[in-house]
């Protein structure tokens, strides 16, 4: 039972550390989707240069790999941008593959404190005998109470592993789609 005490308090110290850090907001910053939306020409490449630098995010990294390489052929900074996203997403992942240790662990600690409260029950039974029945009842309440415990740990970390999962997805397929379409009309000037 103690050593769920420690993981309940990784577990929910996990949940709102990864919610902080995946807000919207804080990876496609607005300022930083407003500056890409208003960049049309080579001349706003500097405007949207100096908001990404102003504006740390995940998704002013990849777009400064994108104007920085914006000499390369197109093929070549899609690539280098791909290869920083895998870095961004990585980041983005940190943190998540903890609530899911917390998720498989918390129950199996609780079964161990189950087993563990039977075993001392059933030592203490065979030393005194059956005796009263609600005392049995009351040993084994007792220890079925780790397993609640693991499992009442296990499920909110659960869903917050799944729900912050999806949200590094959809993160990552929305960074994806907005810096296609920077190389789609940058490198579209210069087909023309």
């Amino acid at each position: 039972m103690l050593l769920l005490v420690p993981t309940s308090i990784i577990g929910l110290a996990f949940i709102i550390e990864r919610g902080l850090a995946l807000r919207w907001k804080k990876i496609i910053p607005p300022e930083v989707e407003k500056a890409l939306d208003l960049c049309r020409s080579k001349e706003d490449l500097g405007m949207l240069h100096g908001i990404c630098e102003q504006q740390p995010s995940a998704l002013s990294r990849l777009l400064l790999v994108a104007v920085e390489h914006l000499s390369w052929p197109k093929g070549e900074n899609a690539d280098a941008i791909q290869t920083r996203a895998r870095h961004e997403i990585a980041q983005m992942e940190r943190g998540i593959v903890v609530l899911e240790i917390v998720v498989g662990i918390a129950p199996l600690l609780g079964l161990v404190g189950t087993i563990n409260g039977l075993i001392s029950l059933f030592s203490g039974l065979s030393r005194t005998g059956l005796g009263d029945n609600a005392i049995v009842a009351h040993g084994i309440s007792i220890a079925l109470n780790t397993t609640l415990s693991g499992l009442l740990i296990a499920i909110p970390a659960l869903i917050a592993w799944s729900y912050y999962n999806k949200k590094v997805e959809t993160l990552a397929i929305e960074m994806e789609t907005l810096c296609d379409g920077f190389l789609r009309r940058f490198y579209l000037h210069d087909e023309k």
